[in-house]
């Protein structure tokens, strides 16, 4: 693939891999780093509709999924890893064979997918409508209400505020309340009970009067916008008077093979009762009395935040350094660690076969937050670390990337958890225990946390054997340093590495 001079992609691609539909946006990336849309690929696969009562993604919701994947793969077959972000929702966060699946579509797709949490998911939202809007004061309400999770989001101007996922969306409430097409009153008002009682605890902070303006993004709310403007209900954006004019339309059709409604489409009908009783109760509870409706959504979010890594401009290195202010980490120690990593990484990428441009910045976003354990506790501080990373919220952090960062904590220091990598993207596994590796490494030679250099250090690697060559005497010197040494020796031999020096 082409490149210009500043060694920017042609062509960047982001895939939705949403419990509904799945999406795929195709751009071109100026020099300027702004974006041209060249194409767009929508399959309603209707995965949340595919789980069942264990929590399985069935197999004939995987084999629609699947096909959909083949045909995205044609589109972006030969693009670079770095040009291309795939994220999973809701579904994927939640069902019991995600593992398999994403192993599966990530071989037909040729690239990594990650699973994104609520909340990620929220700010990747809020980033791709707020890209389509005009820049205006005051604050905004972003509501996206997806197969099986709704999101809400409080932002001004680019900055989001106040994020929150909640489990539930279209796909599950018609599961639920609307199975089999038949549609009630009763059936109704009970969805939207359901709906409003998920909302109820986050109610007041996302309230009029919190906000100046409502904006709804998602197929379903775009749905719903095409229905009550063909039907003459509502000629700007959605009212809260339209919204009960369709539901009073669906009641009395009674089944939703039997709605004639100008603007509904035929891959939309199968959720609109679902998506309808959540948006209902999204008004109701928020009390919203006019939504305008966003044509950009979670997969230009996608594109921009992938964008801002490509364009050096990554949210993550935000995340972090806020993560460290948050707990107080020693910044000169971590910046000596992450100095000393960086030096021992680039000696050792080649002949490790790692991929360097997808491993470096998490390894150094590691090292930087190997001791954010220590404001919970002295005692054991790598496991209170680990902890943190695995379950903080993130921004910019996929799941898969948090348990990278947590793998590295919990490993730097003591026994190597071997057992903490395996469970790992495939892609972060043995690259992960290499990098924990010289991770353990360069915390051992700053033990002293001392501004004094360290000498000249080489390290040369074959498989699991490594090999640090320091200055004549040195060692002899530095009988801490050497005592270190022969311990970690031990505890690397146990996760089968062979540590020698001179």
């Amino acid at each position: 693939m082409n490149t210009t001079k500043n060694h920017l992609p042609d062509i960047v691609a982001a895939i939705d891999l949403g419990s509904n539909s799945f999406h795929m946006i195709v751009a071109r990336l100026e020099e300027s780093g702004t974006l041209s849309i060249i194409d767009r690929l929508q399959e309603n696969v209707r995965l949340g509709g595919g789980l069942d009562k264990n929590g399985i993604i069935d197999e004939s919701a995987q084999n629609r999924a699947f096909e959909c994947l083949e045909s995205f793969a044609q589109r972006i077959h030969g693009l670079p890893q770095s040009a291309v972000r795939i994220a999973g929702t809701n579904t994927l966060r939640i069902a019991k064979n995600a593992r398999s699946f994403v192993k599966k579509a990530e071989k037909i797709l040729n690239h990594p997918i990650e699973i994104i949490e609520g909340r990620e998911e929220a700010r990747l939202i809020y980033l791709g409508v707020a890209h389509g809007l005009a820049t205006k004061k005051g604050k905004r309400l972003v509501v996206d209400i997806g197969g099986g999770s709704t999101e809400c989001i409080i932002g001004s101007g680019m900055q989001p505020l106040r994020r929150e996922s909640l489990y539930i969306g279209c796909v599950s409430s018609s599961r639920r309340f609307f199975d089999g097409g038949d549609i009630t009153k009763k059936s109704m008002k009970a969805a939207v009970t359901e709906a409003a009682l998920t909302l109820f605890p986050q109610a007041a902070d996302f309230q009029s009067g919190k906000w100046d303006e409502a904006i709804g993004c998602s197929g379903t709310i775009k749905a719903i916008r095409n229905i009550v403007h063909e039907q003459g209900w509502c000629k700007n954006g959605i009212s809260k008077e339209s919204l009960l004019k369709l539901r009073d339309n669906l009641i009395d059709a009674g089944h939703i093979d039997r709605c004639k409604l100008d603007g509904l489409s035929d891959n939309r009908r199968p959720v609109l009762a679902g998506g309808l009783s959540v948006l209902l109760a999204v008004f109701k509870t928020l009390d919203i009395r006019l939504m305008q409706v966003s044509d950009q959504g979670m997969r230009e979010g996608l594109l921009y935040d992938l964008v801002g890594r490509i364009t050096h401009h990554d949210v993550r290195d935000a995340t972090v350094e806020g993560a460290m202010s948050r707990w107080s980490v020693d910044i000169e120690q971590a910046k000596r660690i992450t100095h000393t990593v960086e030096k021992l990484c680039l000696a050792v990428y080649k002949p490790w076969s790692i991929d360097i441009e997808q491993i470096k910045p998490l390894v150094k976003w590691a090292s930087m937050l190997h001791e954010i354990g220590l404001q919970v506790s002295h005692n054991n501080y790598h496991k209170h670390g680990a902890y943190i990373l695995t379950n903080a919220d993130m921004q910019g952090f996929s799941r898969q990337e948090q348990a990278l960062l947590a793998a590295l904590v919990l490993s730097h220091r003591s026994k190597f958890r071997t057992h903490s990598f395996k469970t790992l993207m495939k892609p972060f596994v043995r690259a992960g225990k290499h990098m924990c590796v010289l991770l353990r490494i360069a915390v051992l030679l700053h033990r002293g946390r001392s501004d004094q250099p360290l000498p000249d250090i080489e390290i040369s690697v074959r498989n699991n054997n490594i090999n640090l060559h320091f200055p004549e005497s040195w060692l002899d010197s530095h009988n801490m340093t050497l005592a270190d040494l022969l311990k970690e020796r031990s505890y690397l031999k146990a996760a089968g590495y062979k540590l020698s020096f001179e």
